[in-house]
């Protein structure tokens, strides 16, 4: 929107040089046309406050948009990112729920920041504009399909990602870079480093070399969680703790009661997804063979938060940690 007004008042002055001398209306448009470029706004647009604060730069996003950027944007719309933005100390204009479901474990820095209901799709352009973003984040390459992409780019620079969450170091760095706080990002991420560390050898001396699963229940089925997002990159590739046959590699691997016996785990974490798998993890865990596994009779079956073992940031990742040395080594 502020672009589209930025533009109508260009026009309505050139039509004013245009009138007063050839000279000035041929000295205007070039001087509009490079607007985004520091070194090229003339003085007369700086000195009106058309600029952005430091200027703008170009950055190329995942996906290979070229796009120009305020040096440091001040209203960022990017769903599911709450917790990455909440980290460098920046609020959104809006965040992200499913219904009226947010990020809960976000919802007390988040409280006065207005919810957009995405259970089916993304807002549309009209919705957006009305939150006057100066910079668009998508998390992910599909929240760009469908003409989003071109829709949302016209309202303000619209970075993508092709998909945050499968490398949160990675994706905060680029978040930092985009907002002008990568100091904040650096310090972040060295203070979750160092946190993983001293959590892997308080988990060695307890745990050493056993295995340890993690079963999503939800609504459409259950899973066993790979190492590849979310929790799952946590306890196995962050804390590297062992990890099932049953899944391997996989981003997850679907498990039923037949399968139940072949799982090669020494701890369980289990999670009820959005609260949406209650029927389907009651009917599994009453049932004779889960109370038949070793792990069941061990004692080592933990009931883990939905709200942030599924959150994608370093704020869920520091729980996650916390939650995994707690309940491990207790």
């Amino acid at each position: 929107m502020a672009r589209m007004s930025g533009l109508l008042c260009c026009v309505l002055l050139g039509s004013v040089l245009t009138a007063c001398s050839m000279a000035e209306s041929e000295a205007a448009p070039t001087g509009q046309s490079s607007s985004a470029t520091v070194s090229e706004v003339p003085a007369a647009a700086a000195d009106s406050g058309a600029k952005p604060s430091g200027g703008e730069r170009t950055v190329t996003d995942e996906l290979g948009h070229e796009i120009s950027i305020p040096a440091e944007p001040k209203n960022i719309f990017a769903p599911n990112m709450e917790d990455s933005l909440l980290k460098l100390g920046v609020k959104p204009v809006a965040q992200w729920s499913n219904g009226s479901m947010g990020h809960d474990y976000l919802q007390e820095e988040l409280k006065d920041v207005p919810k957009l209901d995405l259970s089916g799709g993304l807002p549309s352009p009209e919705t957006l504009m009305a939150y006057n973003p100066d910079l668009i984040i998508l998390h992910t390459e599909t929240y760009a399909q469908n003409g989003n992409y071109e829709s949302y780019s016209k309202i303000a620079p619209t970075y993508v990602f092709k998909n945050a969450s499968g490398n949160i170091e990675k994706s905060l760095t680029a978040i930092g870079d985009l907002l002008g706080k990568t100091e904040e990002a650096n310090k972040a991420l060295q203070d979750y480093q160092q946190k993983v560390k001293e959590a892997k050898e308080k988990l060695k001396e307890a745990v050493g070399d056993k295995k340890v699963a993690i079963i999503r229940f939800a609504h459409k089925g259950v899973s066993l969680m790979g190492g590849q997002y979310l929790c799952g990159y946590v306890v196995h590739r962050d804390l590297e703790l062992g990890i099932s046959n049953l899944v391997g590699n996989e981003n997850s691997a679907s498990i039923s009661m037949e399968i139940l016996p072949e799982l090669d785990a020494d701890y369980i974490f289990v999670l009820n997804a959005y609260n949406q798998g209650t029927e389907r993890m009651t009917e599994m865990m009453e049932s004779p063979i889960w109370k038949s596994m070793p792990a069941v009779k061990e004692g080592h079956v933990y009931e883990v938060s939905n709200k942030y073992w599924l959150g994608s940031g370093l704020i869920a990742y520091e729980k996650i940690v916390d939650d995994t040395v707690r309940l491990l080594t207790e």
